[in-house]
């Protein structure tokens, strides 16, 4: 794994409201409108955010009309799990 992308990673993770998106997205898909009431910030603020957590592959996200839903994504789980696991030298059992 390159190094750009171990850091997209875990940028995902370094920050208290985007650990706050994951929190809510555990339980499901939510709208972008949902998570910023629960979050409340910016709209901006809220996109920059979920640009992180896309590009990191830990979230993905979905077009239906004008709204954008989002969701954690297993194959990004799984590869910021493998990563730590690798940068740590643990073995995945």
């Amino acid at each position: 794994m390159n190094e750009k992308k171990v850091s997209a990673v875990f940028k995902a993770f370094c920050d208290e409201n985007r650990i706050k998106i994951l929190k809510l997205l555990v339980t499901g898909e939510k709208c972008a409108c949902e998570l910023n009431e629960k979050i409340n910030v910016s709209q901006p603020t809220m996109s920059h955010h979920m640009k992180i957590l896309c590009d990191s592959g830990v979230v993905s996200g979905r077009r239906e009309g004008k709204w954008t839903y989002y969701s954690i994504s297993s194959e990004g789980m799984s590869l910021a799990i493998r990563t730590l696991h690798e940068l740590t030298g643990e073995k995945i059992s």
